[in-house]
């Protein structure tokens, strides 16, 4: 019955027109539905990569809006309104997108610093600086190009790279005053002259095995610039004068007095050599000639020095000089058969003991005497005769001299 019935429907044609209909009307919805979707995609990435590019030029303006302010605030006004005109240019109001808050551990921080200042200066600059580095970018760098350039900026460079630049500035003279002079640059090169290796090797360059523990000191740094030492970036100079009465003339009416006037030279250096001269002349004259150890003089002595501190907190230099020793060849007379009798071999030592304090406005630039000998070795027989002088008013103390030309040039580094 239901296939007969099944027959005679399937046998209208009225059926049939409207199965057709109905077949065309879904396909035409499948393919609107479709196409709809299709453009809906395409419309939602459209919309997702402008978005993204909105973003990415946000970021840029806000960049360049805060690097305008920050030039403004150290003054250079025209510098900062080219940023101004760039930033508003990619966002004309990115002036009240920018969020200037700050974390609250930041204004906590802030506010430290600000309470524990005293009349505007900032006792803990290093930690100041670090903070500041930190809350500027994500990214910190040691330093930001003030211009746009094409080459590469030394803010690329890794800091390991940079840590090697200071250490060739303080070479191997310890030009301390220089890496001062460098930290003034901007802030990350303040934080990287206060590096603590840096100073930490340089303690160890003077003191040497005397220098393991920090204790008393709060840091390497302020050991070395209040602990007792030599200085390398000079030379200490001490002038010796005196009446000496000359012969009496011929005729017995009158007798010369000589006025004598000279100069003793100690040049230190950072490995422990020291270079000792005693000389009439100028120090105009001798003063350039004692910038390296090669000191072409005849009155140069060379040796070693090492600092002693006792236990009342004086320091002592201690120093052995004696002349270089120049081979010379054998001397014959004619008679090549013939040889003139040598002197016995003989070797000066002079030893030296000196006490380092203050003089005038110059902390710790003070040697005076405490002791002056001569040690004569006999080479053939080894006997050794030391003779000690007295220390009177013709042994005048050193008084440190600061020569730029002695760290001009760096040789190596730290």
């Amino acid at each position: 019955m239901s296939s007969m019935i099944e027959d005679e429907d399937s046998d209208d044609p009225n059926i049939q027109t409207e199965l057709t209909a109905f077949r065309a009307q879904w396909m035409s919805e499948l393919k609107t539905s479709s196409g709809a979707g299709g453009w809906s995609g395409r419309q939602l990435r459209a919309q997702g990569l402008k978005r993204t590019q909105d973003i990415a030029r946000e970021e840029k303006a806000t960049e360049l809006f805060l690097r305008a302010v920050q030039e403004e605030q150290k003054g250079a006004v025209y510098v900062a309104i080219k940023f101004y005109r760039m930033a508003m240019q990619l966002v004309p109001d990115i002036e009240f997108r920018i969020n200037y808050s700050r974390p609250p551990d930041a204004d906590q921080a802030g506010g430290k610093y600000r309470e524990d200042s005293v009349d505007g200066e900032i006792e803990d600059l290093l930690s100041y600086f670090e903070q500041d580095l930190n809350l500027d970018c994500s990214l910190p760098k040691i330093c930001t190009p003030q211009l746009d350039f094409t080459q590469m900026h030394i803010s690329e460079f890794p800091r390991e790279i940079l840590m090697y630049i200071f250490r060739w500035v303080v070479s191997s003279e310890l030009d301390m005053r220089a890496l001062q002079q460098l930290s003034l640059v901007c802030r990350g090169f303040y934080i990287c002259a206060r590096d603590p290796e840096i100073w930490h090797s340089a303690c160890s360059r003077v003191w040497g095995r005397n220098c393991t523990k920090i204790a008393p000191f709060k840091s390497w740094r302020e050991m070395f610039l209040q602990r007792p030492r030599v200085r390398f970036d000079g030379v200490y100079i001490s002038k010796t004068s005196y009446i000496r009465q000359g012969e009496a003339s011929l005729d017995g009416f009158y007798r010369a007095w000589h006025h004598i006037e000279y100069y003793r030279y100690l040049r230190f250096f950072s490995d422990g050599h020291v270079v000792m001269v005693t000389s009439p002349d100028d120090p105009l004259a001798v003063v350039p000639r004692l910038r390296t150890k090669n000191v072409r003089m005849e009155s140069v002595l060379h040796g070693h020095y090492r600092l002693s501190q006792e236990t009342d907190n004086q320091t002592k230099v201690f120093a052995v000089v004696c002349k270089k020793k120049e081979e010379k060849a054998t001397e014959f007379q004619k008679n090549r058969f013939c040889r003139r009798n040598q002197s016995p071999e003989v070797e000066h030592n002079f030893h030296v003991g000196l006490h380092l304090s203050s003089g005038g406005r110059q902390s710790l630039s003070k040697l005076s005497w405490i002791h002056h000998s001569c040690h004569i070795t006999y080479k053939l027989s080894g006997e050794t005769v030391i003779t000690a002088f007295d220390l009177d008013s013709m042994y005048q103390p050193f008084i440190f001299a600061r020569v730029k030309s002695y760290t001009a040039f760096s040789t190596q580094p730290l």
